[in-house]
Protein backbone atom coordinates (compact mmCIF):
# COMPACT_ATOMS: atom_id res chain seq x y z
CA UNK A 1 0.00 0.00 0.00
CA UNK A 2 1.38 3.61 -1.05
CA UNK A 3 1.84 6.26 2.02
CA UNK A 4 -0.60 9.63 0.58
CA UNK A 5 1.04 12.15 2.67
CA UNK A 6 4.38 11.95 4.93
CA UNK A 7 4.98 14.25 8.48
CA UNK A 8 4.88 13.63 12.06
CA UNK A 9 2.23 14.01 14.64
CA UNK A 10 3.04 16.55 17.55
CA UNK A 11 2.16 15.24 20.89
CA UNK A 12 2.83 18.07 23.36
CA UNK A 13 6.83 18.20 23.03
CA UNK A 14 7.38 14.79 21.13
CA UNK A 15 7.11 14.73 17.34
CA UNK A 16 6.14 10.93 15.84
CA UNK A 17 7.08 10.60 12.70
CA UNK A 18 4.25 9.03 10.68
CA UNK A 19 2.63 8.33 7.53
CA UNK A 20 -1.12 8.47 6.10
CA UNK A 21 -2.20 5.52 3.94
CA UNK A 22 -6.10 5.77 2.50
CA UNK A 23 -8.11 3.83 4.51
CA UNK A 24 -11.32 3.49 2.47
CA UNK A 25 -11.31 3.08 -1.65
CA UNK A 26 -14.05 3.80 -4.16
CA UNK A 27 -15.90 0.19 -5.48
CA UNK A 28 -18.75 2.30 -7.50
CA UNK A 29 -19.66 1.61 -10.93
CA UNK A 30 -18.20 4.27 -13.14
CA UNK A 31 -19.92 5.22 -15.97
CA UNK A 32 -18.24 7.33 -19.16
CA UNK A 33 -20.58 9.12 -21.35
CA UNK A 34 -20.70 9.06 -24.98
CA UNK A 35 -21.93 10.85 -28.13
CA UNK A 36 -25.12 8.83 -28.59
CA UNK A 37 -24.65 8.17 -32.77
CA UNK A 38 -21.25 7.07 -32.79
CA UNK A 39 -20.75 6.32 -29.21
CA UNK A 40 -17.34 8.22 -29.09
CA UNK A 41 -16.49 9.38 -25.37
CA UNK A 42 -16.70 12.96 -24.89
CA UNK A 43 -13.77 14.97 -24.46
CA UNK A 44 -13.89 17.98 -22.08
CA UNK A 45 -11.50 20.49 -22.78
CA UNK A 46 -10.07 23.51 -20.92
CA UNK A 47 -11.32 26.25 -22.93
CA UNK A 48 -10.48 30.16 -22.35
CA UNK A 49 -13.75 32.13 -23.90
CA UNK A 50 -11.68 35.59 -24.12
CA UNK A 51 -8.89 34.00 -26.38
CA UNK A 52 -11.36 31.45 -28.03
CA UNK A 53 -8.33 28.51 -28.01
CA UNK A 54 -7.48 25.46 -26.07
CA UNK A 55 -4.79 26.13 -22.95
CA UNK A 56 -2.42 23.83 -21.68
CA UNK A 57 -1.87 23.24 -17.66
CA UNK A 58 1.46 25.20 -18.28
CA UNK A 59 -0.99 28.12 -19.20
CA UNK A 60 -3.53 27.82 -16.28
CA UNK A 61 -2.57 29.35 -12.92
CA UNK A 62 -4.65 29.62 -9.20
CA UNK A 63 -6.62 32.80 -9.13
CA UNK A 64 -8.71 33.55 -5.82
CA UNK A 65 -12.45 35.56 -6.59
CA UNK A 66 -12.78 37.74 -4.17
CA UNK A 67 -15.48 39.76 -5.53
CA UNK A 68 -17.59 38.97 -8.47
CA UNK A 69 -15.33 38.98 -11.97
CA UNK A 70 -12.22 40.22 -9.83
CA UNK A 71 -9.43 37.51 -9.29
CA UNK A 72 -5.64 37.73 -7.28
CA UNK A 73 -3.68 34.52 -8.31
CA UNK A 74 -1.68 32.42 -5.88
CA UNK A 75 1.40 30.84 -7.64
CA UNK A 76 3.57 28.40 -5.91
CA UNK A 77 6.16 31.28 -3.98
CA UNK A 78 3.15 32.32 -2.01
CA UNK A 79 2.42 28.70 -0.91
CA UNK A 80 5.73 27.65 0.35
CA UNK A 81 5.36 31.18 2.50
CA UNK A 82 3.39 28.70 4.82
CA UNK A 83 5.33 27.33 7.40
CA UNK A 84 6.38 23.96 6.69
CA UNK A 85 5.72 23.12 10.33
CA UNK A 86 2.02 24.03 9.26
CA UNK A 87 1.86 21.61 6.36
CA UNK A 88 3.54 18.61 7.55
CA UNK A 89 2.47 18.35 11.01
CA UNK A 90 -0.63 16.89 12.78
CA UNK A 91 -0.41 19.05 15.56
CA UNK A 92 -2.98 17.33 18.38
CA UNK A 93 -4.88 19.85 20.12
CA UNK A 94 -6.95 18.69 22.99
CA UNK A 95 -7.95 14.77 23.92
CA UNK A 96 -11.32 14.05 24.34
CA UNK A 97 -13.91 11.36 24.54
CA UNK A 98 -15.45 9.93 21.02
CA UNK A 99 -18.82 9.99 22.24
CA UNK A 100 -18.59 13.38 22.72
CA UNK A 101 -18.03 14.20 18.72
CA UNK A 102 -21.25 13.88 16.85
CA UNK A 103 -20.51 11.86 13.48
CA UNK A 104 -21.68 14.94 11.40
CA UNK A 105 -18.24 15.58 11.68
CA UNK A 106 -16.36 12.84 9.81
CA UNK A 107 -15.36 13.18 6.54
CA UNK A 108 -12.43 10.71 5.10
CA UNK A 109 -10.32 8.17 6.96
CA UNK A 110 -6.64 7.51 6.86
CA UNK A 111 -4.53 4.86 8.18
CA UNK A 112 -1.30 6.17 10.63
CA UNK A 113 1.66 3.95 9.96
CA UNK A 114 5.17 5.10 11.94
CA UNK A 115 7.83 5.57 10.50
CA UNK A 116 11.01 3.34 11.34
CA UNK A 117 12.34 5.58 13.96
CA UNK A 118 8.67 6.59 15.31
CA UNK A 119 7.31 3.04 16.47
CA UNK A 120 8.08 3.54 20.23
CA UNK A 121 6.59 7.11 20.46
CA UNK A 122 3.88 6.03 18.31
CA UNK A 123 2.72 3.04 20.65
CA UNK A 124 3.24 5.35 23.79
CA UNK A 125 0.79 7.51 22.06
CA UNK A 126 -1.14 4.85 21.33
CA UNK A 127 -1.47 2.86 23.96
CA UNK A 128 -2.01 5.73 26.40
CA UNK A 129 -5.28 6.63 24.45
CA UNK A 130 -6.32 3.22 25.24
CA UNK A 131 -6.03 2.96 28.82
CA UNK A 132 -7.98 6.35 29.24
CA UNK A 133 -10.28 5.87 26.36
CA UNK A 134 -9.74 8.98 24.79
CA UNK A 135 -9.41 10.38 21.18
CA UNK A 136 -7.17 13.26 20.05
CA UNK A 137 -8.56 16.19 18.22
CA UNK A 138 -5.60 17.41 16.06
CA UNK A 139 -5.20 19.86 13.19
CA UNK A 140 -3.98 18.51 9.62
CA UNK A 141 -3.37 20.14 5.97
CA UNK A 142 -3.94 17.81 3.52
CA UNK A 143 -3.54 18.64 -0.58
CA UNK A 144 -3.76 22.15 0.42
CA UNK A 145 -6.63 22.24 3.29
CA UNK A 146 -6.61 22.46 6.43
CA UNK A 147 -8.87 20.31 8.67
CA UNK A 148 -9.97 19.39 11.97
CA UNK A 149 -9.03 15.71 12.67
CA UNK A 150 -9.65 12.62 15.04
CA UNK A 151 -7.05 10.18 15.89
CA UNK A 152 -8.38 7.30 17.50
CA UNK A 153 -6.75 3.64 18.15
CA UNK A 154 -8.20 1.14 15.44
CA UNK A 155 -8.43 -2.66 16.38
CA UNK A 156 -6.31 -2.47 19.20
CA UNK A 157 -2.80 -2.10 16.66
CA UNK A 158 -2.99 0.77 14.65
CA UNK A 159 -4.36 4.16 14.88
CA UNK A 160 -6.45 6.49 11.76
CA UNK A 161 -7.26 9.66 11.56
CA UNK A 162 -10.37 11.12 10.57
CA UNK A 163 -10.72 14.47 8.74
CA UNK A 164 -13.11 16.52 10.10
CA UNK A 165 -15.37 19.23 8.91
CA UNK A 166 -14.80 22.72 10.59
CA UNK A 167 -18.37 23.94 12.39
CA UNK A 168 -19.12 26.06 9.85
CA UNK A 169 -19.15 23.68 7.50
CA UNK A 170 -21.60 22.08 8.54
CA UNK A 171 -25.23 23.50 7.20
CA UNK A 172 -27.83 24.43 10.62
CA UNK A 173 -30.98 22.48 10.36
CA UNK A 174 -32.34 25.89 10.26
CA UNK A 175 -32.22 26.17 6.65
CA UNK A 176 -34.58 22.62 6.27
CA UNK A 177 -38.33 22.20 6.11
CA UNK A 178 -40.00 22.13 9.53
CA UNK A 179 -41.37 19.37 10.77
CA UNK A 180 -45.52 19.53 11.83
CA UNK A 181 -46.40 18.10 15.20
CA UNK A 182 -47.93 14.80 15.52
CA UNK A 183 -50.10 13.51 18.31
CA UNK A 184 -48.59 9.62 18.26
CA UNK A 185 -50.67 7.25 19.99
CA UNK A 186 -49.46 5.06 23.41
CA UNK A 187 -49.60 2.00 21.77
CA UNK A 188 -48.06 2.90 18.39
CA UNK A 189 -44.85 4.21 20.50
CA UNK A 190 -44.65 0.78 22.32
CA UNK A 191 -45.02 -1.20 18.91
CA UNK A 192 -42.15 1.12 17.46
CA UNK A 193 -39.98 0.42 20.34
CA UNK A 194 -40.73 -3.01 20.31
CA UNK A 195 -39.82 -2.96 16.45
CA UNK A 196 -36.44 -1.02 17.29
CA UNK A 197 -35.58 -3.58 20.10
CA UNK A 198 -36.71 -7.35 18.13
CA UNK A 199 -34.23 -5.66 14.90
CA UNK A 200 -31.24 -4.50 16.99
CA UNK A 201 -28.08 -6.58 17.01
CA UNK A 202 -24.58 -6.45 17.21
CA UNK A 203 -22.64 -4.28 14.13
CA UNK A 204 -21.06 -6.99 12.08
CA UNK A 205 -20.17 -5.22 9.05
CA UNK A 206 -19.68 -8.33 6.88
CA UNK A 207 -23.33 -9.30 6.50
CA UNK A 208 -24.09 -5.96 4.58
CA UNK A 209 -23.54 -5.77 1.08
CA UNK A 210 -24.09 -3.31 -1.79
CA UNK A 211 -26.69 -4.96 -3.48
CA UNK A 212 -27.40 -2.46 -6.25
CA UNK A 213 -23.93 -2.45 -7.37
CA UNK A 214 -23.86 -6.82 -7.57
CA UNK A 215 -27.19 -5.73 -9.40
CA UNK A 216 -25.58 -3.20 -11.67
CA UNK A 217 -22.72 -5.07 -12.81
CA UNK A 218 -25.08 -8.06 -13.51
CA UNK A 219 -27.08 -5.94 -16.17
CA UNK A 220 -23.24 -4.64 -17.25
CA UNK A 221 -21.56 -8.60 -17.52
CA UNK A 222 -25.25 -9.11 -19.22
CA UNK A 223 -24.93 -6.68 -22.17
CA UNK A 224 -21.33 -7.75 -22.60
CA UNK A 225 -22.05 -11.69 -23.58
CA UNK A 226 -25.72 -10.69 -25.02
CA UNK A 227 -27.50 -12.94 -22.36
CA UNK A 228 -31.13 -12.25 -21.48
CA UNK A 229 -31.65 -11.43 -17.58
CA UNK A 230 -34.20 -12.03 -15.69
CA UNK A 231 -35.49 -8.91 -13.17
CA UNK A 232 -38.60 -9.45 -10.88
CA UNK A 233 -41.33 -7.45 -10.59
CA UNK A 234 -41.36 -5.73 -7.18
CA UNK A 235 -43.85 -6.84 -4.80
CA UNK A 236 -46.89 -4.89 -4.74
CA UNK A 237 -47.21 -3.01 -1.39
CA UNK A 238 -50.13 -3.71 0.59
CA UNK A 239 -52.70 -1.15 2.42
CA UNK A 240 -52.41 -0.64 6.07
CA UNK A 241 -55.03 0.26 7.80
CA UNK A 242 -53.25 2.04 11.16
CA UNK A 243 -48.98 2.65 12.01
CA UNK A 244 -50.03 -0.13 14.65
CA UNK A 245 -50.90 -2.83 12.48
CA UNK A 246 -47.83 -1.90 10.40
CA UNK A 247 -45.58 -2.39 13.18
CA UNK A 248 -46.80 -5.40 14.19
CA UNK A 249 -46.80 -6.92 10.77
CA UNK A 250 -43.19 -6.14 10.77
CA UNK A 251 -42.18 -7.54 14.24
CA UNK A 252 -44.31 -10.85 13.26
CA UNK A 253 -41.90 -10.47 9.61
CA UNK A 254 -38.69 -10.28 12.09
CA UNK A 255 -39.54 -12.91 14.38
CA UNK A 256 -40.62 -15.43 11.59
CA UNK A 257 -37.14 -15.04 9.75
CA UNK A 258 -35.30 -15.52 12.48
CA UNK A 259 -37.05 -18.19 13.58
CA UNK A 260 -35.20 -21.66 12.89
CA UNK A 261 -37.02 -23.39 10.18
CA UNK A 262 -37.58 -26.88 11.26
CA UNK A 263 -35.91 -30.26 9.48
CA UNK A 264 -38.73 -32.60 7.94
CA UNK A 265 -39.09 -35.70 9.21
CA UNK A 266 -38.01 -38.70 6.58
CA UNK A 267 -40.92 -41.46 6.20
CA UNK A 268 -41.09 -44.21 8.24
CA UNK A 269 -38.97 -42.58 10.75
Amino acid sequence: MRSMWKGAISFGLVSIPIKLYAATEDNSVHFRQLHKDCKSPIKYEKICPVCNRQVSDEEIVRGYEYEPGKFVIIDEEDLERIPKSTVKTIDILDFTDLNKIDPIYFDKTYYIAPDEIGAKPYVLLRDSMKKLNRVAVARVVIRSKQDLACIRVYNDNYMVLETMHFPDEIRSTNELPPIRNVDLHENEVKMAIKLVDTLTSDFSPEKYDDNYRKALIEIIESKIQDRKIEIPESPKEENVLDLVSALKASIESVKSENTPKKAKKKKGA
